[in-house]
């Protein structure tokens, strides 16, 4: 596999560590993938002065054992203070302090790139830069949210009656070939007065609302018509639609995702519904009922972010599930994190043993996708491939496309 060298990367990177000989190592990598603002820093204090005093510094490496203030006092000032700099640790200490400071980074909210154990080789560092992208976009997306505009039930009550609920697709790709597989349906608001929404700025409203039945039939009747127009170009492909645990608890909602999905030709086999871990859990005899009636008409059903709810492989075992979606927190950096790599290949053994397809969300990296493809995982999803875009665009995104995908395989 050839080197990737991102697009987008940080421009002012500050190098955190006592040692002179590993600041000007990093810097020397860092000049290596074009990067020229590099500052230095010999402990935690001057770091933190620094990116005070010097805001454009976008990211840090930064190593943990320093005197005055530890990495590990540094990323808890970062967080206090409400300093965004993307983070990659780099230390010599054990795999297991690495992965404790790891989900400790995560746990304080901050933009972390990786965690790496010293010496740090080329491909590591390059590993870890090649997410600042990825990672921008997000972080980008959480400011829009966050300052974004307040919403109420009857807010929703308009948007399902008006139709202003749009269906963005997510292409699947199979990790052996490139090839395109399918689609995973997400919603976005097109919001007549605040643009298009993410779906993290007003799904908890929805859900709770009582039209979260009424929009997911929305979103299934639009991935319908889009299918039957990639079919007609000579594209087969499944699509996934995402059912919450409020949806299944309706004991109509059966019938009618039955009657439309009849109704448009498209065969039901190609339509997945997705349901989370916790979905299970809620009102089990309902939901059971529910996914049990929409497998026997041929429907796919696949657990999503698996590994992040509450449920175990007996409730899998209950479940009729033909697909397990797995989680990108079990994704992103499992090639350098020993513990994520065990959880990552047990979640593929685990499907293997329930002889289940396997999906994995989040693949921003090659590194990502090689290791996916190592283990045997089916499919993929993620920034390294496409994101979500709206139905027209597909047939002429896989045009430009198709040939990437197929070389990366």
């Amino acid at each position: 596999m050839k080197e990737l060298i991102p697009d987008r990367l940080p421009e002012h990177v500050l190098i955190i560590d006592d040692s002179e000989i590993q600041r000007h190592f990093m810097a020397e990598l860092c000049r290596d993938f074009g990067i020229r603002g590099i500052l230095h820093a010999e402990d935690g204090r001057r770091a933190i002065e620094l990116l005070k005093s010097q805001p454009q510094i976008e990211a840090i490496i930064l190593d943990l054992e320093m005197p005055h203030m530890d990495g590990v006092q540094v990323l808890h000032e970062l967080a206090n203070l409400g300093l965004d700099p993307a983070v990659i640790v780099a230390s010599a200490r054990e795999n297991t302090l690495l992965n404790v400071v790891e989900s400790l980074g995560k746990s304080l909210g901050l933009r972390l790139l990786g965690v790496l154990r010293k010496p740090v080789l080329r491909d590591q560092l390059v590993s870890s830069l090649s997410r600042y992208s990825a990672v921008q976009l997000r972080s980008e997306g959480e400011e829009q949210y966050d300052s974004g505009p307040e919403l109420s039930v009857r807010d929703v009550q308009r948007a399902v009656r008006n139709r202003e609920f749009e269906a963005y697709f997510q292409p699947k790709i199979a990790l052996q070939d490139g090839r395109l597989k399918g689609v995973e349906a997400l919603v976005r608001w097109n919001h007549p007065v605040y643009g298009m929404l993410p779906p993290g700025r007003f799904m908890e409203l929805v859900e709770r609302s009582q039209f979260i039945s009424e929009l997911t039939l929305q979103m299934l009747d639009q991935s319908l018509r889009h299918c039957l127009v990639w079919q007609a170009a000579g594209l087969e492909l499944s699509v996934s639609i995402n059912v919450s645990a409020r949806s299944l608890a309706d004991s109509l909602l059966a019938d009618a995702i039955i009657d439309r999905v009849s109704a448009s030709g498209i065969p039901p086999c190609r339509v997945i519904l997705e349901i989370t871990e916790s979905a299970i859990m809620t009102d089990l005899s309902t939901t059971l009922g529910t996914l049990a009636r929409l497998r026997l008409k041929g429907f796919g059903l696949s657990v999503d972010d698996y590994g992040t709810g509450f449920s175990c492989m007996l409730q899998l075992s209950r479940v009729p599930c033909t697909e397990l979606k797995v989680d990108r927190a079990f994704v992103n950096g499992a090639c350098q994190s020993t513990h994520l790599r065990v959880l990552l290949e047990s979640a593929l053994d685990i499907a293997r043993k329930f002889n289940l397809r396997v999906v994995a969300e989040g693949v921003e990296t090659e590194d990502d996708w090689m290791l996916l493809r190592n283990l045997g995982c089916d499919e993929a999803q993620g920034y390294l491939l496409a994101r979500p875009m709206p139905g027209w665009q597909l047939l002429g995104w896989w045009d430009e496309h198709a040939v990437r995908l197929s070389h990366i395989a």
